[in-house]
């Protein structure tokens, strides 16, 4: 196996646990929290395609899925491309209100269909291209491709979780 196909299986598995976690609920079931402080199923599934989507266009440069196509306007927020929800108090994750799965499920399919651009090409040689010198030690395509798909996993793996805990 080369290293675009491990890529490509370790990104392929978020989209079907995402809607494991968001098909068949409304939105006010996306936004319920199990707790004040805590983050809502919508909250976790639109954060980790924001991240992929922020992340993923430093690295292949152009405009984030996010800023064109009305999708801000589908979950209540405005098309802040600097929103990926890192630091969310209450109130902003409150305020993310996803229209319903589909508004997730389809953000998320298009911030992965240009993740998959990527991974479909990458080679070894590039894994270790520096992508960002604001961390030290400087990050590497591949650690960042890697750091990425551990942060979406985890966050679907929450939305599941939050899901069984409310009884959804």
């Amino acid at each position: 196996m080369d290293v675009a196909s491990v890529y490509l299986e370790l990104y392929g598995r978020i989209p079907p646990l995402a809607r494991a976690a968001v098909e068949g609920l409304s939105a006010d079931q996306l936004a319920a929290r199990p707790a004040p402080e805590a983050n809502s199923i919508g909250w976790l599934v639109w954060h980790l395609a924001r991240v992929q989507d922020h992340h993923l266009t430093e690295i292949l440069g152009g405009e984030q899925v996010w800023a064109g196509g009305g999708w801000a306007a589908r979950f209540g927020l405005d098309p802040d491309p600097s929103n990926t929800g890192y630091g969310h108090t209450a109130e902003e994750v409150a305020a993310v209100r996803p229209k319903g799965p589909g508004a997730l499920l389809e953000y998320l399919d298009a911030a992965g269909a240009r993740t998959r651009s990527l991974l479909a090409t990458v080679t070894p040689n590039e894994l270790d291209r520096i992508v960002d010198r604001r961390w030290d030690p400087p990050v590497s395509l591949g650690v960042r491709l890697v750091s990425v798909a551990d942060d979406c996993l985890q966050h679907v793996g929450q939305a599941a979780y939050v899901r069984g805990l409310l009884g959804f």
